[in-house]
């Protein structure tokens, strides 16, 4: 697609860039970012992304500028999309706030720049990867409990070594664990199990990121569908005796796990759900 991104109040050709060494998103990974879909010429659960990266910019401690207000991030968001001439498609959103640069750990300031960029998507709709979607569980590190770990942060270490670990085992994603062995998320998405209609997601206590699509199903549209919600802790032993594992995030919707390890799962009731999804849209 064309190359047009928001940098700082300009939008912006993508060889127009440059970045100091002493860039902190650079050197430090010091930065929040939100990623969300716009297709059927909208932006999909908009003010949800805007209020979680505002509790994120200030669980990070970040100057948040008063222009940054929601009509401000829907609009630029918009006029990206508009910039790019991609009204009509389906375009993966991402903006990104991060500490101006210099300092070493201790910043030189608390004020952010602001950049927002995008890519087209295949899909107006939610749709999973079709054929088989295998996952097993990365244990070589955990993920920390705490709230640092509800952040969606631009240092992504760990997600990056667990893509590592499932690209060398032929997986398609990876569950991640935290310090007491229970299963916190995927490398990209949260993680939900289904045994009849009880819909088991772990809680932000267990280190999980605070999805916006895990937030959709888990207040509204699961209850809608007859499910009972339980936000609590499980081990890999639950993935067992799930009829149903599913991923979610706001790009994919849900991606429903068709094997763990050499169990074979359902995926029925995921797709009753993507069909409510996608009917709110368009």
């Amino acid at each position: 697609m064309e190359s047009i991104f928001f940098y700082n109040g300009e939008f912006l050709q993508n060889d127009q860039l440059t970045l100091p060494l002493t860039d902190r998103a650079l050197r430090y990974g010091d930065g929040v970012f939100e990623t969300l879909k716009y297709a059927k010429n909208e932006l999909h659960w908009v003010e949800d992304h805007y209020f979680r990266l505002m509790s994120n910019m200030r669980i990070m401690r970040m100057e948040i500028p008063d222009f940054l207000t929601p009509e401000f991030f829907r609009d630029t968001l918009l006029e990206l999309v508009q910039s790019n001439h991609r009204e009509n498609d389906a375009v993966r959103l991402r903006f990104q706030a991060w500490r101006t640069d210099g300092g070493n750990y201790r910043p030189l300031s608390n004020e952010v720049n602001l950049m927002a960029t995008a890519e087209v998507l295949v899909d107006q709709d939610y749709t999973p990867r079709s054929g088989d979607f295998r996952i097993d569980i990365f244990k070589d590190y955990h993920k920390p409990r705490s709230l640092l770990s509800n952040v969606k942060s631009c240092n992504a270490q760990l997600y990056v070594l667990a893509s590592v670990f499932a690209a060398e085992n032929q997986l398609d994603e990876c569950l991640l664990i935290n310090d007491e062995k229970n299963i916190v998320e995927a490398i990209s998405s949260n993680v939900m199990l289904i045994n009849g209609k009880t819909l088991t997601t772990p809680p932000l206590t267990s280190g999980c990121l605070k999805g916006i699509m895990r937030k959709r199903i888990v207040e509204k549209l699961a209850p809608y569908l007859g499910f009972q919600v339980e936000e609590k802790d499980f081990n890999p032993f639950a993935l067992l005796k799930a009829d149903e594992i599913w991923l979610t995030n706001s790009i994919t919707g849900i991606q429903p796990v068709t094997h763990y390890r050499k169990r074979e799962l359902a995926t029925t009731e995921a797709q009753r759900m993507i069909e409510m999804i996608n009917a709110q849209f368009g």
